[in-house]
């Protein structure tokens, strides 16, 4: 666990800029800390660290608390109960979730504070100015977004912000929105390092947002009606003006025409891949002992399958889940990768009955090609992981138009991505329903740490994870013990009885472990541990 920089930040951030309410007087120019373009830029930089901290823990939260993902390496793992839906207030998963957002707000807050301050000159121009503050402005907006989706109600730290105090939904959206409307202004329309803000990225976050604020969030009182029960709450009537906001963010978007969908579904992935132009926006990773954490959907996803074999950290949690992808769409041989070839000849199996499925679309390679891997050794960390590219602002606009009524203009949208999958149009849609729509974002973005916001958004949460779980393979008797393994495959040889048990054990957990609840996170401890004193708890915890 890491030191209490969030806490250290904030207070840092409330001492030199709080309003001194028997001294109102503005800060002193000459005492400012800010002189140059460099030491703005450094503030500001500070506010995109903890982004690289929770692309860890978001791989295990956004597809662990779904069907999809399993954490067996280390059964006590805060991973490995997060995947069994056994969610507390001192998991470090949740604990990372909620205070890395929070590490760079309060460093947001006080680089704007600091830049704001800072005197005009030939070393800090007005336009050098606003665009490091359009920076900040833009990560702040998009951590206030992570933060309402996963937790609700949650404190807005402003200058002299009470920590404690939750705000109430819609002002948290508010929030987040001015935050990036007033980014996107002073944003390039593109930049060619997609790691670095755009108007673009911001449009983007704009458009998914109101996609998400336009169906309604799940409330306080609908969660605490079904805490502890398997039962969905209803979904209302959407807002249709937000959901119009949706559609002209991502018109915006789409209207750029430096962004588009590559023709190769294949050629989004791995560094030589980087940036894009189906890359909007992308957190950026150098690697293990260079940046913090580095990009653990490579690590934790992939886990060096080759002799000596060590199961991974995260996986996909069942066999079955290759099958949503059928035969023949492009986008199941990185979405599901079932072996790897090395360049001594050896193909490594990824699959019953030695190992489990793996997703590809992070696995290092020496082409394009998922049986041509790195060695394991050379498995770094240094793929810069994508948040949000291209075709997701396409299934962001058809969604909308659908949910405002129009599902005609919504289907050739889908359609798109489809026809990129197939390579022709013979598999495109003749009509769009809700689940035609449900199934394109678990298709498009298995992996991508998408799915737990989806399900959340759509309000088809437990009965989608239910229903999964009853048709999987390694739910069933046959995985419970070893005997009861080689009772089921008396023929079989060379079977990894440990993993299947495990995968057994999580998926009854997840069956047992799923409530209401789950629609949102508690709030948790801080990072050493201590209560935040945030008030109220979210239901059920």
């Amino acid at each position: 666990m890491r030191t209490n920089f969030f806490l250290a930040v904030i207070g840092l951030s409330l001492a030199l800029y709080s309003c001194d309410k028997d001294n109102d007087e503005p800060i002193n120019e000459e005492e400012t800390l800010v002189k140059t373009e460099a030491e703005a830029a450094a503030l500001v930089n500070a506010a995109y660290v903890p982004l690289q901290w929770l692309n860890s823990y978001n791989s295990a939260f956004l597809e662990g608390l779904t069907e999809v993902l399993a954490s067996v390496s280390e059964d006590v793992s805060a991973a490995s109960r997060l995947s069994r839906f056994e969610v507390t207030t001192d998991n470090d998963v949740v604990i990372e979730l909620f205070s890395d957002p929070y590490t760079s707000v309060g460093a947001a807050n006080l680089a704007i504070a600091q830049i704001e301050a800072a005197p005009v000159s030939a070393s800090l121009t007005q336009e050098q100015k606003d665009y490091q503050i359009a920076r900040a402005k833009f990560v702040r907006g998009h951590s206030y977004f992570k933060l309402v989706q996963t937790f609700g109600e949650a404190p807005i730290l402003t200058t002299d912000a009470i920590v404690g105090e939750r705000k109430p939904v819609n002002e948290v959206y508010q929030q987040a929105v001015n935050d990036l409307t007033e980014a996107a202004e002073h944003l390039p329309a593109y930049d060619a390092q997609k790691s670095n803000p755009s108007k673009a990225a911001a449009n983007t976050i704009l458009a998914k947002l109101y996609l998400t604020w336009g169906q309604i969030p799940v409330t306080s009182a609908e969660i605490q009606a079904i805490a502890n029960s398997q039962t969905d709450p209803a979904k209302p009537a959407p807002d249709a003006a937000k959901l119009q906001k949706a559609v002209e963010y991502a018109d915006a978007v789409i209207a750029n025409t430096q962004y588009h969908l590559l023709s190769n579904f294949n050629n989004i992935w791995g560094v030589s891949n980087e940036n894009n132009a189906e890359v909007i926006f992308s957190v950026r990773h150098d690697g293990d002992g260079i940046d913090d954490f580095g990009n653990h959907q490579t690590h934790c996803g992939f886990t060096w399958p080759k002799n000596p074999r060590t199961d991974p950290h995260l996986s996909y949690a069942d066999v079955t889940l290759k099958n949503r992808i059928p035969d023949g769409d492009g986008r199941k041989f990185f979405s599901y990768v079932t072996q790897i070839g090395y360049a001594d000849g050896t193909i490594d199996t990824l699959d019953w009955p030695v190992s489990v499925v793996r997703p590809g679309k992070w696995i290092h390679r020496t082409a394009n090609d998922i049986t041509k891997a790195l060695e394991p050794e050379e498995q770094l960390n240094n793929i810069d992981r994508i948040d949000y590219r291209f075709a997701e602002v396409l299934l962001i606009k058809a969604e909308a138009l659908f949910f405002q009524g129009n599902a005609a203009a919504a289907l050739p949208l889908v359609n798109q991505l489809r026809e990129r999958a197939y390579g022709n149009n013979s598999h495109n849609l003749s009509s769009l329903t809700a689940q035609n729509l449900y199934d394109e974002w678990d298709k498009e973005f298995a992996f991508e740490l998408k799915r737990w916001f989806n399900l959340v958004r759509w309000r088809n949460y437990i009965s989608t994870v239910k229903t999964a779980l009853d048709g999987f393979e390694y739910i069933k008797s046959d995985y419970t013990s070893t005997e009861s393994i080689n009772a089921a495959f008396p023929n079989e040889t060379g079977i990894n009885y440990p993993l299947y048990v495990k995968l057994h054990e999580n998926q009854l957990a997840k069956k047992n472990g799923l409530k209401g609840k789950l629609y949102r996170l508690p709030i948790p401890l801080g990072y050493e541990y201590e209560d935040l004193g945030i008030t109220p708890q979210n239901p059920g915890y």
